[in-house]
C-alpha cells in the first residue's frame, strides 16, 4: 500500500473509532478574569507543573481507559508520526515547556529515524515515553497470529535498536481494534497492557485548529488518557491554547511510567 493510501485509510479508520467531541465554540478563558486567556508563546512558557511525588500506582489487570485512581494527571498519547514536522514540533514543545507524554510509535514512518538524535535524550531522562504501535499501522483483529506477532515485533525491535526501550508493557493496537487473540499474542512479547484512550483530539485526518481545542477543552481532565495523533500540522499551531487549558484546569502531564507501576 502506498504512503497516499496508507494516510487515507489511517485517517478513515481512526476517526470512526475515536471519541468524537462537541463543535460548540469555546474560548480558553483566564482562571484568575474570567476573559479570554492570551497566553505566552510556549518558548518562554513557564513550565508545566511536574509529575506527582510518590508512589506509583499498580497497572490495573485489562485494557487501560483512564489513569486509575485520584489525582490531577492528564496522559496524552501521541500515535503514528505519518509527519516528520509535527513530531519534530512536538518535541521542540516538549523542550519548551516541560510537557511530558507518551508516543505510540508506527515504527516505519522515517519521522522517527529523522528526530532520533532530538528524541533519545527526552527518551532517556523520561520526560517522553515510547510505545508500541506496530510496524505499519493494519488491523491486527484482521491478521494470522503470526502476522501481528510480526507487527509487533518489527516495532519492538525498531524501538529497541533505535531508542533503547521497547515500550513494554505497553502496546496501542491500530484504530483500537483488538481481540483476545491480539491481546495473546502481545503478551507473549511483553505487551500485556493495552492502552485505549477517552478522548481525542480528533487529528488523525486533517482538522480545523480551532475543533482541535474545542476537543481538547473538552477531553483535558484530571486522570483522563487522551488520543492525540503526529499527523497533520493543525497540533503544532496550537501549543499555546493546550497549554492554557491545562494551566487553568492545574493538570500535571504525565507519562505511562510517571504514574503506573508494573505487578510486584
Amino acid at each position: 500500500m502506498d504512503r497516499r493510501r496508507l494516510l487515507a485509510v489511517l485517517a478513515a479508520g481512526t476517526a470512526a473509532a475515536l471519541t468524537g467531541c462537541s463543535r460548540a465554540r469555546t474560548e480558553v478563558l483566564d482562571p484568575a478574569t474570567g476573559k479570554r486567556a492570551v497566553p505566552a508563546t510556549a518558548a518562554t512558557a513557564r513550565p508545566l507543573l511536574p509529575p506527582p511525588a510518590g508512589p506509583r500506582a499498580t497497572i490495573p489487570a485489562g485494557t487501560l481507559t483512564a489513569l486509575p485512581g485520584q489525582g490531577t494527571n492528564l496522559a496524552l498519547t501521541v500515535d503514528d508520526g505519518a509527519s516528520a514536522d509535527v513530531v519534530g514540533a512536538y518535541i521542540k514543545f516538549a523542550r519548551d515547556t516541560g510537557a511530558r507524554f507518551t508516543f505510540f510509535v508506527t515504527a516505519n514512518y522515517d519521522s522517527w529515524t529523522v528526530h532520533k538524535d532530538e528524541l533519545r535524550p527526552l527518551v532517556d531522562s523520561g520526560q517522553i515515553q515510547l510505545g508500541n504501535h506496530t510496524w505499519d499501522h493494519p488491523d491486527l483483529t484482521k491478521l494470522s497470529a503470526s502476522a501481528v506477532r510480526s507487527q509487533l515485533d518489527r516495532a519492538k525491535t525498531f524501538l529497541h535498536n533505535t531508542f533503547g526501550v521497547d515500550g513494554t508493557p505497553y502496546y496501542r493496537p491500530p484504530y483500537g481494534r483488538h481481540n483476545a487473540t491480539v491481546d495473546g499474542v502481545a503478551a507473549d512479547l511483553g505487551y500485556t497492557v493495552p492502552i485505549m484512550w477517552y478522548g481525542s483530539l480528533s487529528d488523525s485526518g486533517v482538522i480545523t485548529e480551532d475543533y482541535l481545542i474545542e476537543c481538547a477543552r473538552k477531553y483535558f481532565n484530571a486522570q483522563a488518557i487522551v488520543i492525540g495523533h503526529a499527523n497533520h500540522p493543525a497540533v503544532t499551531h496550537c501549543y499555546d491554547q493546550l497549554v492554557a487549558i491545562i494551566r487553568e484546569r492545574n493538570l500535571s502531564m504525565v507519562t505511562l511510567n510517571d504514574v503506573l507501576a508494573p505487578p510486584k
